[in-house]
């Protein structure tokens, strides 16, 4: 394992033996048409379903080659994809606007429904029930991620609570559990498996969940250079999501342990039950639903009212949708 720019850096080239024999024999196999995907994910539990694509085995059985970046946050895989860092990854609708303000990434695929996973949560000990509640208080927030942005803007003012009255403590996602049991924090603002950790541990209580606002659809984003050289790539790539959606829906358990392992390998306690439940809140279906042009176009008028971006997007552009298309032929 190596590491860049202190990202971890795993290479999975998916190279059998058949096709190393026949690249011997100078013949040119099925998989060495595609390009390698350098695939960022986070590590939270809405990149969850992008980790078990990885550990499938599906891209391989599409001949397709990967090279995977983690993070805590999908914002920080999209300024790498603005970055040209990364050329796939996952995130919701605000980061996803942000990042083709700034960068002209499109989207190929909404892959999932995450609005369940994430909620406003408050030190148990504090007895605090209400959003309106946080006034004044220490509130852990990933900030310039889509739950983030939704807090502020969405969230939060609808609470009657506006800059200034609580204070911002920028933090990631995974940090946040950990501030609350040292109550260097009062509240955060979280997701899946942090928030299900968070209750187990008799931490933290439910303040309001993100549903209710948002069902955040999560977006497959890529850079449009990547798009445009490798087509073919992208509809194989999309393929292998789309049995990988049936996974979900009919083999829950073998998905629950191959993601399971990766948070108890990381260091995290928690039982299955508890992981299960938070697992259970991810709403995994590769598609392109067709009310998502009214609600991106609601989060782009958010955005550009509070100057996070300077121009509406062109969705029509924005999004791919011709690829998934060619993926379900």
């Amino acid at each position: 394992m190596t590491t860049l720019k202190g990202i971890t850096r795993r290479h999975a080239l998916a190279a059998t033996g058949a096709g190393a024999l026949v690249a011997g024999l100078g013949l040119r196999s099925a998989s060495a048409a595609m390009a390698t995907i350098r695939q960022g994910y986070q590590t939270n539990m809405w990149g969850m379903p992008t980790y078990y694509l990885l550990r499938s085995g599906l891209l391989q059985k599409h001949g397709i080659k990967f090279e995977e970046f983690a993070v805590p946050s999908g914002n920080l895989t999209m300024q790498q994809m603005v970055a040209r860092q990364v050329d796939m990854g996952t995130y919701a609708g605000p980061s996803f606007i942000i990042g083709n303000s700034k960068g002209g990434l499109v989207a190929i695929a909404k892959i999932e429904y995450v609005g369940k996973t994430a909620r406003v949560m408050a030190r148990k000990d504090l007895g605090l029930k209400t959003v309106a509640d946080l006034r004044g208080k220490k509130v852990a927030n990933q900030t310039g991620s889509s739950t983030g942005n939704i807090f502020v803007d969405q969230i939060a003012t609808k609470a009657g609570l506006h800059k200034g009255d609580y204070q911002e403590i920028r933090m990631n996602v995974n940090d946040m559990v950990a501030a609350m049991a040292a109550k260097t924090v009062d509240a955060m603002v979280n997701v899946e498996p942090y928030n299900a950790i968070a209750e187990a541990e008799g931490l933290a209580n439910s303040l309001q969940d993100f549903y209710d606002f948002d069902k955040l659809p999560v977006f497959m984003a890529a850079t449009p250079e990547f798009v445009d050289k490798n087509p073919d790539t992208v509809v194989a790539y999309l393929k292998a999501w789309l049995e990988c959606g049936k996974d979900f829906k009919e083999h829950p358990d073998k998905v629950s342990d191959v993601i399971y392992s990766f948070y108890t390998s990381k260091g995290y306690k928690m039982s299955k039950q508890t992981f299960a439940k938070a697992l259970s809140h991810v709403e995994v279906g590769p598609g392109w639903p067709d009310d998502l042009g009214p609600y991106m176009q609601h989060h782009a008028e958010v955005l550009l009212k509070n100057k996070k971006i300077k121009a509406m997007p062109d969705f029509g552009k924005a999004f791919r949708k011709d690829l998934m298309k060619k993926a379900m032929a």
